[in-house]
């Protein structure tokens, strides 16, 4: 995989950033393409959704879940 790639988002108020692989990024574009988001709402609700995990590591999650077909994701409420 290639290095980490950095993109900043505003998450409760508060600022972060998130670093990925580009791969995971170009996936989680086509997420919130699917999904009519931005890559910023997408975050937001990958945010909610998350629960304890680091949001790095919930990113790839469900980009591995997306790419093998679990959709589940896209039918959460998040609050």
């Amino acid at each position: 995989m290639s290095s980490l790639v950095k993109r900043s988002v505003l998450l409760s108020g508060h600022a972060t950033s998130v670093a990925l692989e580009p791969e995971f990024w170009a996936v989680l574009d086509i997420i919130a393409g699917e999904l009519a988001l931005s890559r910023s709402s997408l975050l937001i609700r990958i945010d909610a959704w998350r629960g304890r995990r680091p949001l790095a590591s919930a990113c790839r999650i469900l980009a591995l879940q997306w790419v093998g077909g679990d959709r589940s994701f896209a039918e959460e409420k998040t609050s």
